[in-house]
């Protein structure tokens, strides 16, 4: 893997996997709280072939959120080495702050997840040109892939899919594949195809340390599809969270906000009216799709794409990680989430 050249200034954090490392840097010119003082590189981890690089024909369609204060910065990244290299005001992301117990910490991440929610409305409403679309975003395919069986795996992904099917039966890997190929095609004029972020998660959000913009990294994962694919892989982060943290899981009983609080903060966010993300009332939305203030997407099928999200990490984690007998409980729980069809990503009173 080679290492960019030039100088990123003071090393903050590192971490990854065998698909992608991440390195923290604070700025050589960072100030005092701004909006970029932090410069997060990704780059390929030692089991992924080839560079990072930002797929151009999605690249243009990002919207430039600068002047809208209340939505998160889609942060595109740019080339450097190998990798990609992109700016925010924070040095850690979403998912650190969900493992820090102050209450504080949850409210940060609240106000983050709405700020997302805001940004990725906004990236929805931009219409695609004519022409070839993007493809769908990469890991769609790689769940598809491994769920059919229909491309090399490594020797962990390839016996957590024998193990799969033993647990799952073909029913239920039939019930997800034809999910993942909903989640990337039209289904009617009220579901149109969108540009799309493709990884929305806790990971890929950054609040900021102290001032400044809240930052969804943005780049190699971009594509177009289905909103609710956007949606559903952001709420299938929480999903998973309430399921795996005790933190999380006793939330409500040590007086923090809890993943359903969370959930409803995303959604509520997306739904609302009065975000003017393109300069005039009512930005970024396509006519005819909802009324004034009401939802623009399918709850039974943000759902199935939050299943599609914990399917596609636990099968990342089989392929970049190694094997480990934590993958027979997901294998369990992931039973449970298709069963359901994910209805606990989409609270109760929400869309």
């Amino acid at each position: 893997m080679a290492t960019p050249a030039l100088d990123l200034g003071v090393p903050v954090a590192e971490y990854g996997t065998g698909l992608q490392v991440t390195r923290v840097h604070r700025a050589p010119d960072a100030g005092l709280g701004g909006t970029g003082d932090f410069l997060w590189w990704h780059g390929p981890g030692p089991l992924r072939v080839g560079s990072l690089r930002v797929p151009a024909r999605s690249a243009a369609l990002v919207p430039d959120l600068g002047p809208v204060a209340t939505a998160a910065l889609l942060a595109t990244g740019t080339p450097y080495g190998d990798g990609l290299l992109h700016r925010a005001a924070g040095s850690a992301s979403a998912a650190a702050w969900l493992r820090d117990p102050r209450p504080q910490a949850g409210r940060l991440v609240a106000h983050s997840l709405a700020a997302a929610a805001r940004a990725l409305r906004a990236l929805h409403g931009v219409p695609l040109p004519p022409g070839p679309q993007p493809p769908p975003p990469p890991g769609v395919r790689r769940l598809r892939e491994w769920a059919a069986g229909t491309g090399p795996l490594a020797p962990s992904a390839a016996r957590l899919r024998r193990r799969a099917r033993e647990v799952w039966g073909g029913d239920r890997t039939e019930r997800l594949l034809g999910w993942a190929d909903d989640a990337v095609r039209p289904s009617g004029p009220g579901a149109p195809v969108v540009p799309l972020h493709g990884w929305a998660s806790t990971g890929s959000l950054v609040p900021p340390r102290s001032r400044g913009r809240v930052a969804l990294l943005t780049g190699e994962d971009l594509g177009a599809g289905r909103r609710e694919l956007d949606l559903g892989w952001m709420l299938g982060d929480l999903v998973e969270l309430a399921w795996s943290s005790p933190l999380h899981r006793a939330a409500e009983s040590a007086g923090l906000l809890s993943v359903t609080d969370l959930q409803r903060v995303f959604l509520g966010a997306y739904e609302a009216d009065g975000s003017d993300t393109h300069g005039s009332e009512g930005g970024g939305r396509e006519r005819g799709d909802h009324g004034p203030a009401g939802p623009v997407y399918d709850p039974v099928a943000v759902g199935r794409c939050a299943v599609l999200r914990v399917v596609t990490h636990m099968r990342d984690f089989a392929t970049y990680c190694e094997w480990s007998d934590e993958l027979l409980d997901y294998l369990a729980f992931t039973a449970e989430l298709i069963d359901e069809e994910g209805r606990r990503a989409v609270p109760r009173g929400v869309s």
